[in-house]
């Protein structure tokens, strides 16, 4: 008899498979609607049959990448950042707020006074390319727990400096990444603090998702209750655009 464990890995590898599907097939309103089914069922696979809690692997200093590669947006360009550049982020604040009791506007001074995490492990891009990378920062379950999540609350949002053709990067994540104790809002890569290119003066790391979802240059915050109203409606700008996966756990 198969029991439920070996159903819920067959099934996952079955999703995977459909998820690798060639561009043709994902662009047919059929296909795309597969892709959307299997994406849910990787998810509630993840959800439903690992630990929840289980931690992505980590290095020792001795693996560190000798170039840990960039990608995407490397400079914000709106003159609200570049000022904040030219202040070295003297003036930049961390906007905490939607459903939450207490709203935060956090410094960097105020986030450096914070408990720091360290954390060396791999940057997995959806491009094929993988970098290993020294990350201290805040757990972002610490930030949360200032602001009080209401119970309404089931996601958390982060809107960013950067943007591409005017549209500024969005992503976000579910409360059990968000708690996840390897989850931070990274201050610093290898023992220096992030350089522009790699999102300062903060970027979200959630190691057990692809590089697309630590979103560079975060700037603001939000719980909601549904992801419906965030861009058009997929949970982030990659997902609203071309239409990658919301979930992209690995």
């Amino acid at each position: 008899m198969i029991n439920r464990r070996k159903l819920l890995a067959g099934l996952a590898g079955s999703s995977g498979l459909l998820l690798s599907g060639c561009d043709r097939f994902g662009s047919s309103a059929s296909g795309t609607k597969l892709l959307d089914m299997g994406e849910k069922l990787t998810y509630l696979v993840q959800r439903g049959l690992f630990d929840r809690n289980a931690l992505a692997p980590e290095y020792t200093k001795a693996d560190l990448s000798p170039i840990f590669r960039t990608n995407g947006n490397t400079m914000p360009k709106s003159p609200a950042y570049q000022a904040l550049i030219a202040d070295k982020f003297a003036t930049w604040n961390l906007q905490v707020d939607g459903l939450v009791e207490k709203p935060q506007n956090l410094s960097l001074a105020a986030l450096q006074a914070m408990p720091q995490q360290t954390q060396i492990t791999q940057h997995n891009c959806v491009e094929g390319w993988t970098a290993i990378g020294g990350w201290t920062g805040v757990r972002l379950a610490g930030i949360l727990d200032m602001a009080k999540l209401t119970d309404a609350a089931k996601y958390i949002v982060f809107y960013c400096a950067d943007d591409f053709d005017g549209t500024p990067y969005y992503e976000s994540i579910d409360l059990v990444d968000a708690f996840h104790p390897q989850t931070m809002l990274a201050l610093q890569l290898n023992n220096q603090p992030l350089e522009v290119k790699h999102g300062a003066p903060t970027r979200l790391r959630v190691e057990r998702q692809l590089g697309y979802k630590q979103a560079k240059y975060v700037m603001h915050i939000q719980a909601v209750d549904s992801l419906a109203k965030i861009g058009e409606g997929k949970g982030g700008y990659w997902e609203d655009e071309i239409d990658y996966e919301w979930y992209a756990g690995i």
